[in-house]
């Protein structure tokens, strides 16, 4: 592996202005997202050495204010006795002034070429500067998984209560059916099993392995989110090969449960979003990164040597049960000048044109109940891109896009006559904030030349509207060489 040279971006014409990316190579799960010494870090699953999956390293980038990113030297690279065939998914946490990363070590049986028999277990790293990782001398810290679960054990997520540290971890019992486990230790090395404090029921459809774990707590309840695999499409619901979301209940530790678990809810209604992590801001919110691509989609990007991106970072709540998700505040100083602000009343259709690639459409429409609107992203006289209906009546949404015949659909938990969006545009990508947040559709969209935004009504529907062009960000990583 180490004689391998690392890919290179050959043709910037997809490349993001403001998500993380890979330098080149493939990406996929964010990984390790925490605060340390001034800084949000945040890793992610990455292959250096190709624009498809391969063995998983981590990758790293780092920011003072979540939108400002710069790539940092790779992490954790696979192949040691603990990690042989990759990396996996993990997180980090600080403990005494150390960052520490815990991870997925994934291991392939000798002399079998068969991607579905493995092992994994979960591992240690260290680092005093949060770019320099040491391995732990004594990986594993979990050896083996327990005894009633299969070989999917995976993507540990830790954090701290009181004097004790908790990790759930991604699993699939011996029944074949997702489930969540977990673990307690006093010092990050010494683990105790506590059990399965979430899984799948016999007959629910509710997945046959749960991959990226998370919980944590918001508005007095804790909230588990999962990525969910084999869920079957259901009433509109559950469309993607994979699903991300979550359940909302209570943690019990002593007896291992997540007591009174609500029903499993879709966090992100579109085509490319998965394998969640989360950290908690130095004031208090709840912070959230998605891969934004998925499995199944089409990544075009590939032929240029680079595939996959994460999500824009964005803020967590919980009201009536729901969980809220909208963009980061920090994410307002992307905003130049803006190109449009002004009232509308949409008599006719309403052409939005900004002088860039990178862009964020904020719209307000008072609608009648009978109200539908439409917001399409195009280019030219061609089918548009992306196309967002809403119909007010039932407060249902649609999301159709030019590049696949499957759409995709979100339904309002909060009836409102008042319809509020907030799309951010980048090069290759399309992120739809509906309502607050009440509704998310991220999707990966392929302009061949400058798009611009068409909004139209079918009746008389005015409100507010303003655009801005958003500057790009890119900041180089210098290595100190200072003695």
């Amino acid at each position: 592996m180490q004689s391998l040279q690392p890919i290179q971006v050959t043709n910037d014409r997809y490349r993001l202005g403001y998500h993380v990316m890979g330098p080149a190579g493939w990406i996929n799960d964010p990984n390790g997202f925490c605060y340390f010494q001034g800084y949000y870090h945040i890793f992610y699953q990455f292959y250096p050495y190709s624009a498809v999956w391969g063995p998983m390293h981590w990758g790293h980038a780092r920011s003072k204010d979540l939108v400002n990113w710069e790539t940092l030297p790779i992490a954790l690279t696979p192949g040691d006795p603990e990690d042989r065939d990759g990396c996996f998914s993990g997180s980090a946490i600080v403990k005494d002034g150390v960052l520490y990363l815990i991870y997925t070590g994934h291991h392939y049986y000798d002399g079998e070429d068969n991607p579905d028999h493995f092992w994994q277990n979960q591992n240690l790293a260290y680092s005093t500067d949060g770019i320099h990782f040491e391995k732990y001398a004594h990986n594993p810290i979990i050896a083996t998984a327990p005894t009633d679960n299969t070989q999917h054990f995976r993507d540990p997520k830790v954090w701290q209560a009181g004097n004790q540290y908790y990790m759930v971890l991604g699993s699939q019992g011996n029944n074949k059916l997702g489930r969540i486990l977990l673990y307690r230790s006093t010092d990050l090395k010494d683990w105790t099993y506590v059990g399965p404090i979430a899984q799948a029921q016999l007959g629910a459809n509710e997945g046959y392995m749960w991959e990226c774990p998370d919980l944590f707590t918001l508005a007095g309840k804790e909230v588990l989110l999962t990525s969910p695999q084999g869920m079957v499409a259901k009433n509109k619901r559950f469309l993607n090969l994979h699903e991300t979301g979550y359940f909302i209940g209570q943690l019990a530790v002593e007896e291992s449960a997540l007591k009174g678990r609500s029903e499993f809810q879709e966090l992100d209604h579109g085509h490319d979003f998965y394998a969640t992590q989360t950290t908690l801001t130095p004031d208090g919110r709840r912070i959230v990164f998605g891969w934004m691509a998925m499995w199944e989609s089409k990544m075009p990007e590939q032929a240029d040597g680079w595939a996959g991106a994460l999500t824009l970072p964005r803020e967590l709540t919980l009201k009536a049960g729901h969980l809220w998700m909208q963009p980061v505040r920090e994410l307002r100083e992307l905003r130049l000048q803006p190109v449009i602000d002004r009232a509308i009343q949409l008599t006719q259709p309403q052409s939005l044109i900004s002088t860039g690639r990178q862009a964020e459409l904020v719209v307000t429409l008072n609608c009648a109940t009978d109200t539908q609107v439409a917001l399409r992203l195009t280019v030219g006289t061609a089918r548009p891109l992306v196309t967002l209906t809403y119909d007010a009546t039932t407060g249902q949404l649609i999301l159709n896009r030019s590049d696949r015949e499957d759409a995709r659909y979100g339904v309002l938990s909060v009836a409102s006559s008042t319809l509020k969006l907030d799309v951010f545009l980048d090069t290759s990508s399309l992120e739809i904030f509906v309502n607050d947040g009440d509704v998310v559709f991220t999707e990966r969209c392929y302009p061949t030349q400058q798009p611009h935004f068409e909004l139209s009504g079918s009746a008389v529907v005015d409100g507010h509207v303003t655009l801005y062009d958003l500057a790009a960000q890119t900041v180089k990583y210098e290595e100190d060489k200072r003695c």
